[in-house]
């Protein structure tokens, strides 16, 4: 664990999302700009356990450094989960969290001269809205930029309308959520067939997955033998 050091953040909102995922934000307490690079994470030391490794839980951070002390987690409730059921039952605006961060390496490229794929499952697309909003807030020039966003059911899309209104302001930004068990207006299935159908000419691309490990797996699988190098792909791991 990094020797970075913790540190205390006042929780002033929580919104319901979707179905079992809540919205926090956070003000850090000790600075007036808490500055972090889109991708990174913070480490919660929850009151679940008596020994330290037992009680960190890692979140990426869904918003972008703006410049304030204001930062956004995005958490669904695991079903057994000691620290997300804490987090739901216990913690209220006004709570302190106790954390450490800016942490992570799940970040952007120096240089966005390839195709770059953000391909995410539930709140992994925490990290990709990050990115998205810093490439629109400082104009990075880019290629073409894919987030594929997979869940079961609309309901369950995070931060749809934001992310359709930012195609409109981001060139070359293609939002394709799909969803695997309803039927609706959008793509339909599981996220691999996607990026495969989107990469079938192999444009140059980084690949950046973010979501749970049996996705994480099988992407990682299927790029390799599409014939595209293990180095393009970075991965962040969910549970």
């Amino acid at each position: 664990m990094s020797s970075l050091p913790w540190r205390e953040g006042i929780v002033i909102r929580i919104k319901e999302e979707a179905p079992l995922t809540r919205r926090y934000w956070i003000k850090v307490t000790d600075t007036d700009n808490f500055d972090f690079k889109p991708g990174q994470f913070v480490t919660l030391d929850l009151p679940i356990d008596e020994k330290p490794a037992r009680r960190w839980r890692s979140y990426s951070i869904a918003s972008w450094p703006d410049g304030t002390n204001i930062f956004e987690l995005v958490i669904v409730l695991l079903e057994g989960g000691a620290g997300t059921t804490y987090i739901f039952n216990e913690i209220k605006e006004g709570s302190v969290f106790t954390f450490r961060g800016a942490l992570g390496v799940f970040t952007l490229p120096d240089q966005l001269d390839k195709d770059l794929f953000l391909i995410c499952t539930g709140t992994g697309v925490a990290p990709f809205r990050s990115m998205m909003h810093y490439i629109d807030m400082h104009n990075i020039v880019h290629q073409n930029i894919y987030l594929i966003f997979g869940c079961r059911e609309k309901c369950n899309i995070l931060y749809y309308d934001e992310l359709r209104h930012l195609t409109e302001n981001v060139p070359m930004f293609h939002y394709i959520p799909t969803l695997s068990r309803e039927e609706w207006e959008g793509k339909k299935g599981y996220v691999h067939a996607v990026y495969e159908e989107l990469t079938k000419h192999k444009p140059p691309a980084y690949f950046f997955l973010c979501g749970w490990k049996n996705m994480i797996d099988e992407a990682k699988h299927r790029i390799v033998a599409m014939g595209y190098d293990k180095k393009a792909i970075h991965q962040e791991l969910y549970g």
